[in-house]
């Protein structure tokens, strides 16, 4: 049986031609922060073709383009499990299956690297064929031949590998200086919890300068509550999201930001002195869990339970079923099972029930003061913690081979020694135009950019970044996705 390892790429010879701007167009002067005179960090490291937009006193958009396109085309097989990639014997197994088809196949082992809280990590994928990047038609061909004999194939463009790339990469960055900047920092969630919206819509209806995508949003819950975010959301001072128990997050306090971890707690304490714990905030409910319902939910409570309608101060209104809208100016607990006893046994109607939200910031071991001025973004993977690489993927939920080793469009966000901000996007699944980037080029490129701290918030078809109400970048899907939140830049 042949065999042979590809390169993650075409040996396409090229020589990687780039230009620079003239020095005037990117002076000291002009600039908020220091934009980095090295190479750029991935690739070939070149000299990368940069653009600066002077946006409003402080904030500075660089449009940053790199390396060159010689990534073509293979057929990947599928394995049993519907994955890309499985053990040596299941690829060799597969091989056989496509060499008795009459196709020369090559089993590829690929290493997934090694992040903070995760090894490394050994697979192998079975590939055949390569075709330049002007010939996916005839990869498609050859794909339908292997279909037609009963394999499962896809056709996969090389640069989204995560292995060897010369790119290209096109990547929009907003410094912004933390001495010079007059505005402040806000997360929104637009007119919901639950509906999904663009940037740019959110940026218009708050007038903000800048906007970037925020965290992951639930793509598995009911469709009418996708907007709702995975971990920490707290706007204008109210959580509206509980946290996912140690997974980093972005603090945003007037003009100041930083990335640490959050747990949340919520304790529902009755007139009576009895105590319970809520189990989240304005999300879908599981059995027996104890669900607590802002106006800025945006959607009904679930149907199946009880439901005790407070207001402001705490006050029951009265208790209902469960299946209604939160009124201007309420809250809702909602219980189904055991939690809609305790609803039944603790919340009378004009009793009392306090509602004692915690957020608390597990680097300091302390609770964040809920103040108007706080904002607070569930961040997706940490990737630069003082200066070094420091991934924590597993920790963060996304140890998997696409997430770590894959490129992807990618939304990011750094701090500076001084407190200065970064946004970067980097735009990806573009074959030919750029390639984007997998978890550990994403931390060279926010450490290249000057990041002390950084993290990757959403990406692949969420990222977009939005400048005076204009986006910026080119996202993958074509158009402008609905995201669950967003991180704005305000002018006051």
């Amino acid at each position: 049986m042949s065999r042979r390892t590809l390169a993650g790429g075409l040996a396409i010879a090229a020589a990687i031609t780039v230009t620079t701007l003239p020095a005037a167009s990117v002076t000291a002067e002009q600039a908020a922060v220091a934009f980095p005179s090295a190479r750029f960090p991935l690739g070939a490291k070149s000299v990368p073709t940069k653009a600066m937009t002077a946006v409003a006193p402080g904030i500075d958009l660089y449009d940053v383009k790199a390396g060159s396109a010689t990534d073509g085309y293979t057929l990947t097989l599928l394995m049993p499990s519907g994955r890309d990639y499985g053990t040596r014997p299941t690829a060799e197994a597969v091989a056989a299956e496509v060499e008795a088809a009459g196709q020369t196949p090559s089993v590829q082992e690929v290493i997934r690297p090694s992040v903070a809280d995760a090894p490394s990590q050994t697979v192998y994928m079975v590939r055949v064929g390569l075709w330049s990047l002007k010939d996916k038609k005839k990869a498609e061909e050859a794909a339908k031949t292997l279909k037609e004999a009963g394999l499962k194939v896809k056709v996969d463009y090389l640069g989204d590998d995560g292995l060897q790339t010369t790119g290209p990469w096109d990547v929009k960055v907003v410094m912004i200086d933390a001495k010079a900047f007059r505005g402040s920092y806000a997360a929104s969630l637009g007119a919901s919890v639950a509906k999904r919206e663009t940037v740019s819509a959110m940026a218009k209806a708050a007038g903000a300068i800048v906007g970037v995508n925020g965290g992951f949003f639930n793509i598995h819950t009911a469709k009418n509550l996708r907007g709702e975010p995975v971990g920490a959301s707290v706007v204008g001072g109210k959580l509206l999201s509980e946290a996912v128990p140690g997974r980093t997050a972005v603090v945003l306090q007037g003009r100041s930001v930083r990335i640490t971890e959050l747990a949340t707690t919520v304790t529902v304490i009755s007139q009576d002195g009895e105590k319970a714990q809520a189990n989240g905030v304005n999300r879908a409910a599981a059995v027996d869990e104890l669900i607590l319902y802002t106006e800025e939910y945006g959607a009904k409570t679930p149907t199946g339970g009880t439901d005790a309608v407070l207001d402001a101060n705490g006050k029951v209104l009265g208790l209902r079923a469960s299946g209604a809208a939160i009124a201007k100016g309420t809250r809702v607990l909602h219980g189904n099972g055991v939690s809609a006893d305790w609803l039944n046994q603790h919340a009378w109607q004009d009793w009392t029930v306090r509602v004692d939200t915690r957020v608390v910031d597990l680097r300091t071991r302390k609770a964040l003061k809920l103040t108007p001025d706080l904002h607070v973004i569930a961040g997706n993977v940490n990737l630069v913690r003082n200066g070094q690489v420091q991934i924590t993927a597993k920790r963060d939920g996304h140890d998997s081979i696409n997430m770590i080793l894959r490129r992807h469009p990618r939304t990011l966000l750094g701090v500076t020694k001084n407190g200065s901000l970064i946004l970067a996007t980097i735009d990806g699944r573009q074959p030919g135009v750029t390639v984007g980037a997998n978890f550990h080029e994403a931390a060279q490129l926010m450490r290249w950019l000057g990041a002390r701290q950084a993290v990757n918030l959403d990406g692949g078809g969420s990222t977009a970044m939005v400048v005076k109400n204009k986006l910026v970048n080119r996202p993958s899907d074509g158009v402008e996705r609905g995201v669950g939140d967003s991180l704005l830049i305000l002018p006051q």
